[in-house]
């Protein structure tokens, strides 16, 4: 999974490389301070030699600057590798959902393919920000720092060694019981954007209903329930902090009391004390460090098998091989049957047999739920055939390329959707390249014509998000219009 997450790193990989170089040097000028502050102790000011001090001073004022400098060239590298990861990763979702057919969206909600796009990814990026330093910085410390004690003095190194296995198990209690969590706690979060969004796009019949107060404790309801995982995963979370705190400071009081007589029977210099417990603290805070990236890297995992299910999901329906337009706008459903899943008991449709003209016109009738609106989805494959043939003009329609069917055919849904711009550019999807002839045209045709010489712009009318500005029955008669300037060889009207 990781190695698959850091191919999104491919334009980024040089800023990737150099962020985390830059904290390997950062973490290697830093040891090198302790070092110097127990040399300055045992020496200098044993000696009261002033000049030493002050060279050695200067030497570990350079260290932090070159410390503090290598640090900020890191945050340039790694802000940039993170921000490019997260715009490659949600763009190959983006393309994903684009290439998904009706039944693939069937197995998403919307409100969980938003939280995927965005606060899935939000949750990656942030790990990637800010954990990229701890997880380099972290081992390199803790490595060196080890290293470096043992260097300073094995005695005490063997009393501070046995904090670490206590440290480990401890961590790895907590992020047992956090991933699970985790999962429940973005579930949850799915659920709150679904109610946000289902009111907010029905808000006028909310108001129209007087259910305002009843939606509110709906929302409350879903928000408790997201505040209450949150909560427990949480409470597990900050968990990490007290327990290495505890561990740290026990620590602590061990070296100094075993430091304490060493340097009581001279067998250990203050200076070496000093630098050794500068170690300790530093190899403690890359262990604290380490517990931080395990805790992020807990919860980055939920979030990305939600986007690698996304990413994963096949389009149920393929592109054809044929590259040939269609010719004519007849259409044969040849025993025809199909059904919305494969595992589903009953046909929606069962052995459909049907014969339409190029250049007729047909009315299907039915009841409510009796499959209209599926029948002539399968025309321009926005739903696939469970078995039988459909042809267009003569040819199954899995052999025309997708494009190529689906441009040939012209279709208005039962939900008439506009987009956020003016009625010019929702017009144009049907043709990008339609005069203001063919504007005139098609709006005639579908009776838009009579409300647009109303508008003071005209066809530059701002339609807002969704189409607000104009009423429903404006909103169809502009659908209809917008189909039509395809000049399709079939016009469906669902």
């Amino acid at each position: 999974m990781l190695k698959r997450l850091f191919s999104y790193f491919k334009k980024y990989r040089k800023d990737l490389y150099i962020g985390m170089v830059c904290v390997v040097f950062e973490s290697v000028f830093e040891l090198v301070i302790p070092l110097i502050m127990a040399d300055i102790i045992d020496v200098g000011v044993v000696r009261r030699d002033t000049a030493y001090i002050y060279r050695k001073s200067l030497v570990m004022g350079v260290c932090a600057l070159i410390s503090l400098g290598l640090g900020a060239c890191y945050a340039r590298f790694s802000a940039r590798a993170g921000e490019g990861f997260g715009t490659e990763l949600r763009e190959a979702e983006y393309r994903r959902v684009q290439g998904y057919s009706f039944s693939n969206l069937d197995h998403f909600s919307t409100p969980s393919l938003i939280t995927r796009l965005t606060s899935d990814i939000t949750i990656l990026q942030n790990a990637i920000c800010n954990g990229l330093r701890p997880i380099v910085r972290g081992p390199t410390m803790l490595l060196m720092g080890l290293a470096m004690s043992i260097l300073m003095s094995p005695k005490l190194a063997v009393v501070f060694l046995t904090a670490i296995p206590i440290l480990g198990c401890s961590l790895y209690l907590i992020l047992k019981k956090l991933g699970p969590l985790y999962a429940s706690m973005q579930k949850a979060l799915d659920h709150v954007n679904a109610i946000i969004q289902e009111n907010l796009i029905a808000i006028r019949t909310v108001k129209s209903y007087v259910r305002g107060d009843g939606e509110c404790r709906k929302f409350g309801a879903v928000n408790e329930r997201f505040r209450r995982a949150s909560e427990r995963s949480f409470h597990y979370a900050v968990l990490i902090l007290p327990c290495f705190q505890a561990v740290m400071y026990a620590t602590i009081v061990c070296i100094l009391w075993f430091g304490g007589n060493m340097i009581a029977v001279g067998s250990l210099q203050v200076g070496k004390l000093t630098g050794f417990l500068s170690y300790v603290l530093q190899i403690l805070n890359s262990l604290m460090m380490i517990a931080n990236v395990f805790l992020m890297l807990s919860r980055s995992m939920t979030s990305t098998e939600r986007i690698f299910e996304v990413l994963d999901e096949k389009p149920a329906i393929a592109d054809g091989p044929g590259r040939a337009p269609v010719e004519r706008g007849s259409v044969d459903f040849d025993h025809v049957y199909f059904k919305y899943r494969p595992d589903a008991r009953e046909y929606v449709l069962s052995d459909i047999c049907l014969h339409i003209e190029e250049g007729s016109t047909v009315g299907i009738i039915g009841g409510t739920g009796s499959a209209k609106s599926s029948l002539v989805q399968l025309i321009p494959r926005l739903y696939d055939v469970s078995s039988g043939t459909l042809r267009v003009s003569g040819r199954d329609v899995r052999e025309y390329s997708l494009a190529r069917l689906r441009d040939a055919v012209g279709v208005v849904l039962q939900k008439n959707i506009l987009f956020s711009g003016t009625i010019r550019e929702n017009l144009l999807w049907g043709n990008e390249k339609a005069t203001r002839e063919d504007l005139d045209w098609a709006c005639r045709i579908a009776c838009a014509d009579e409300f647009l010489s109303r508008f003071p712009q005209g066809y530059d009318t701002d339609l807002g998000q969704g189409g607000v500005n104009v009423s429903g029955g404006q909103k169809q008669r502009l659908c209809i219009a917008r189909a039509l300037l395809k000049r399709p060889k079939i016009l469906i009207l669902d």
